[in-house]
């Protein structure tokens, strides 16, 4: 679960315009079966911007004053340009505190340079209403900039978005001192609601350029592009589950020139958990990740372990990953059920990452698994925690299934695993994983269990604990790895 405390914006890079395509270079795969057909990237990202069109903020009562809640100013800007058909909304340079903001059709929510908005730290300025929250949907609080069923909309400019979420932060870790003594591990994250920083939901053609819980979640969205946004969550502590940015059961979506900071996952591909994802079953397909940059966090690019409605045709390439927990990191469990398939991560410089490729059927026991404690058995208990508690049947629909994987060239230095990879048995294994003009520097090699079709040429390691990789129970598969 995830939640975004601070969200740095600086210098506008540009829309994606009509005019624009996306040129799909040859990537080198090394000596496959098949070459990867990727034709599909080329239509990725908003299609449409808004009109250029001006309005300013000010002409509404909007003024640098943190002792006022702004909100209401710049809604009826925005709320004005909706109206007349569409165009630019401007918030000149100042500070502004501001709760929930809804950026709506034709819109462009524009940041100048000195611009600072600072987000409301009471809850009560967030509305709630229903959305889909790590995986499961339910009553959630708006984000500080909420774009709902919303075509052509646009938040640009070169300013900064302060989400004030310690409060938050630290709301959740006293809920759950008590809630794991209770064991209620499962469900705190969902109990105790916090604010995202920007939410795209039900949209089409939405354009977020260089602004700055989920920093950003994109859900139920297509046609979107996020271009040139830096996102720091590691601003005066650590915050519990606070990804970047969450590709959440959409379509079609471009990140490029991006530089996340955080302290879960970077950039990340999520389509639903359990019972309620597979209900909904909306999968996210059709992604390219470009020219990012990833510090802190738990990986670069992570794909679950939301995976219930499926993730496919996932492009990523042009990476640099500075401290990260994972270069590629593929997540799951055993009730969450989905496919996993037609990943392509090619061209990246990682520096003291903890693992170069990390794959795991069953990530996370203690969160991913929902047991209601004998004492709470006769009680009336909250909507979501029934979701929540609700079983996948039969039980097999829950495993997920990992396949097609495509990584190269990847340079890795002062790393302390190269690959963790696992299936979980003799029927459910990791398939078709193909490893490429791969050099790493790492403590300890790692292993693979459980493979079928995986095939790893021109892997050169330098290991410190001088280790091989361990390999068990891999069927079908070339393993050809240098140690030096």
């Amino acid at each position: 679960m995830k939640y975004l405390l601070s969200i740095v914006l600086l210098a506008l890079i540009g829309f994606t315009s009509p005019e624009r395509t996306i040129t799909v270079s040859a990537h080198d795969w090394g000596n496959v079966p098949v070459q990867p057909d990727l034709s599909w990237a080329e239509q990725v990202g908003a299609q449409r911007v808004p009109k250029s069109d001006c309005i300013h903020a000010t002409d509404f009562g909007l003024k640098s004053d943190t002792s006022v809640l702004s909100t209401r100013f710049i809604q009826s800007a925005i709320d004005a340009c909706h109206e007349k058909g569409g165009g630019t909304v401007i918030i000149p340079s100042g500070v502004y505190r501001i709760g929930a903001l809804f950026i709506k059709s034709g819109v462009n929510l524009h940041l100048s340079k000195g611009t600072t908005l600072i987000a409301s730290e009471d809850i009560r300025d967030y509305p709630e209403f229903p959305s889909r929250i790590a995986g499961i949907e339910m009553t959630w609080p708006s984000a500080v900039v909420n774009i709902m069923d919303a075509e052509n909309a646009a938040l640009t400019g070169e300013g900064f978005i302060d989400c004030r979420g310690k409060v938050f932060w630290d709301k959740y870790w006293e809920m759950r001192k008590e809630y794991e003594k209770k064991k209620l591990r499962w469900i705190v994250d969902y109990d105790c609601k916090r604010v995202r920083g920007i939410l795209v939901s039900n949209s089409k053609d939405f354009t977020l350029v260089r602004t700055g819980f989920w920093a950003c979640q994109i859900l139920y969205s297509d046609h979107c592009s996020v271009d040139g946004i830096t996102i720091n969550n590691n601003v005066g502590g650590h915050g519990p589950s606070t990804d970047g940015i969450d590709i959440d059961s959409s379509t079609n979506i471009l990140v490029e020139n991006c530089e996340v900071d955080c302290n879960d996952d970077n950039i990340c591909i999520k389509a639903g958990r359990d019972a309620d994802g597979l209900r909904v079953n909306r999968p996210t397909e059709n992604v390219v990740v470009r020219n990012c940059i990833a510090r802190k966090g738990a990986g670069l690019l992570t794909c679950g372990s939301e995976t219930s409605g499926s993730i496919r045709n996932v492009l990523a390439h042009d990476l640099i990953a500075y401290g990260t927990g994972s270069v590629l990191r593929l997540k799951s469990s055993m009730n969450r059920g989905g496919t996993v398939e037609n990943i392509y991560v090619t061209g990246v410089e990682a520096d003291s990452v903890s693992n170069v490729l990390e794959v795991d059927l069953n990530w996370h026991p203690k969160y991913s698994y929902s047991k209601l404690p004998v004492e709470y058995e006769s009680r009336e208990i909250p909507a979501h925690w029934k979701i929540m508690l609700t079983p996948v049947e039969p039980k097999e629909k829950g495993y997920p299934h990992f396949r097609n994987v495509y990584f190269s060239h990847v340079r890795a230095k002062r790393s302390k695993c190269f690959i963790t990879a696992s299936g979980w048995n003799d029927s459910l294994r990791i398939e078709n994983f193909y490893l490429f003009n791969i050099r790493a520097q790492v403590k300890t090699a790692g292993k693979i269990v459980y493979g079928k079709k995986v095939r790893l040429s021109e892997i050169y390691l330098e290991v410190e604990d001088k280790s091989q990789v361990r390999q068990e129970y891999n069927i079908d598969s070339k393993i050809e790895i240098s140690y030096q």
